[in-house]
């Protein structure tokens, strides 16, 4: 592991009446200790999960790519701020890495494919074609199959976002195999099945009151999916 403890210090919070400090789960300090390869966050939408997750990427020093600023409807002077009070502990200091959210990818894409321009050779890396030139899906395993080959600090905001099942599946592939080969560490938000059942990993539900290490047969995305699949008639109305 790279990245070894994470740290939450909500005493030193500027205010609690904004996102993200009104989040209730952050109002008391946690903690989360990294111990395997691959690490899982799990819960309902707004819990704070992805929250965390891009606050650990600034705080770690990793760029996330963003589009144009757009206009706000109301505007939050404390919405970027959360990396400010959150600690981190490597294991031998800072290395470098990615964050990935299917939000953003697109605009990677646009400007890949404008730096190809110039340097063709760029696309090399991803197989030799534009990733504009493939489906959402396709552009997006091309990316994880040649960015996490190397060494490196891994931060995934719901990748299976644009992902058939069999692509999950592949991608389930491409994190064990490189956890294990190449030293890559990946931090994952997610609510798929399929990649909370990644061998080894250790998962983190956001649901209580305090963030908590849980088995993946304990998180609700499991439950839900295993009773449907048993007798869905339960779970549709009709």
């Amino acid at each position: 592991m790279h990245l070894l403890k994470v740290n939450v210090h909500p005493e030193a919070f500027p205010t609690q009446e904004y996102y993200p400090f009104n989040l209730s789960i952050f109002h008391t300090p946690q903690e989360i200790t990294f111990d395997s390869p691959v690490t899982l966050f799990v819960g309902e939408n707004g819990t704070g999960k992805s929250t965390l997750l891009e606050a650990l990427t600034h705080r770690c020093g990793i760029y996330i790519w963003e589009g144009m600023e757009r206009r706000r409807f109301k505007y939050n002077p404390y919405e970027k701020m959360f990396h400010r009070y959150i600690s981190v502990e490597w294991a031998a200091g800072p290395v470098p890495g990615s964050f990935f959210g299917s939000n953003i990818f697109r605009h990677f894409g646009q400007l890949l494919d404008e730096w190809a321009a110039a340097d063709p050779g760029l696309l090399a890396y991803f197989g030799g074609e534009s990733l504009m030139t493939k489906s959402h899906g396709q552009s997006l395993m091309a990316f994880f199959e040649s960015r996490y080959r190397i060494k490196g600090l891994y931060l995934l905001d719901e990748p299976e976002t644009a992902l058939s099942p069999r692509s999950q599946l592949q991608l389930l592939e491409i994190l064990t195999r490189t956890s294990r080969e190449n030293h890559a560490q990946f931090i994952i938000a997610t609510h798929s099945p399929l990649l909370l059942a990644c061998p080894g990993a250790e998962i983190y539900s956001f649901d209580d009151t305090d963030i908590r290490k849980i088995d993946y047969e304990e998180t609700s995305h499991y439950q839900i999916y295993k009773d449907f699949m048993v007798d869905r008639k339960r779970f549709l109305k009709t």
